[in-house]
């Protein structure tokens, strides 16, 4: 008897000391446990802040890239003008080497002949001077045109697809090519919604140069058309671009002074009329942006030139 109380006595000090070693366990599991959730909650804000941050950079990225392509279409403005002064430049230089070299081969001459050499060198001279009076203008016009283009560019690419419009600098004008299929409804000179859209953009820049004439011409595929309304491609041509006038002079308030409608028909093709893709390239408006012709015919006289 005696012997099974001992044996239960130290039982109850066995499990008595058993349960205070887990009790003592638990707290300090719980005590990491605590500890672990506040670490988690920290990289949890810190990870929220990183995704922020990673945002901002794909804004400013595509923000970056917008500006690059911008700087890359007026590079490329730039050059071609650059290229096609050159060009003139060259031309011009060949021209008075060649009278010179002309004026350098005669060897005799008589008091008339003097005469008559000083009289072209005085032509000469007056004509360098004029040279450099249309130089001088022609290099205004191309400033102006390229900024020109560069507004419209940026201002007509804005929810337009790249093959519905083109911008482009033409000599001494600005141009812009429309496909009909954005402007007009098929075989038709009726505009579509989306014509009012792209037309107002356009308008906007025409009425801040008010120095500036307007052309709008019409063109077509090879097609045949005949209807109650249309006669032939000549007619259509005609109708769209009076169209497109129209809604310039009366929705947008564009002066009808400075408005031209012309048609082309299925002539000046841009592509061969063979293929579903070339007639789609010929079938167009063009707006062309050029001078006033007063301010053209003041550039050619030559009362102008620098005395």
């Amino acid at each position: 008897m005696r012997t099974t109380f001992k044996l239960c006595f130290l039982l109850f000090i066995g499990l008595s000391l058993f349960s205070c070693v887990t009790k003592k366990k638990y707290l300090s599991l719980q005590t990491q446990l605590d500890t672990a959730n506040k670490d988690l909650g920290k990289c949890g804000e810190s990870l929220n802040d990183y995704l922020n941050r990673l945002s901002a950079c794909e804004q400013e990225k595509e923000k970056l890239k917008g500006d690059i392509r911008t700087a890359q279409n007026a590079l490329q403005l730039r050059e071609e003008q650059i290229a096609d002064l050159r060009e003139q430049i060259s031309d011009i230089k060949s021209l008075r080497d060649k009278q010179v070299t002309q004026v350098g081969d005669l060897t005799v001459l008589s008091q008339s002949a003097n005469e008559n050499i000083r009289e072209t060198l005085s032509q000469l001279e007056k004509k360098d001077k004029y040279i450099q009076l249309l130089q001088a203008a022609k290099t205004k016009a191309d400033s102006i045109n390229l900024a020109l283009a560069v507004n419209l560019k940026g201002v007509l690419s804005e929810g337009l697809d790249d093959k519905d419009v083109e911008v482009k600098v033409d000599k001494t004008v600005v141009f812009v090519n429309l496909s009909d299929k954005m402007l007009f409804q098929s075989g038709s000179s009726n505009l579509t919604p989306r014509a009012s859209e792209v037309l107002g953009k356009i308008a906007k820049i025409v009425e801040s140069r008010p120095e500036l004439e307007v052309m709008v011409e019409g063109y077509t595929d090879n097609v045949p058309i005949k209807n109650a309304c249309m006669d032939d491609n000549w007619d259509l041509s005609v109708k769209r671009a009076t169209s497109v006038v129209r809604v310039l002079q009366k929705n947008f308030n564009v002066n009808p002074n400075r408005l031209i409608a012309a048609g082309r028909g299925e002539y000046n093709t841009l592509a061969s009329n063979s293929t579903d893709a070339g007639r789609s390239t010929n079938r167009r408006t063009r707006i062309i942006i050029l001078p006033k012709l007063d301010q053209f015919y003041d550039l050619l006289n030559p009362n102008l030139a620098p005395k």
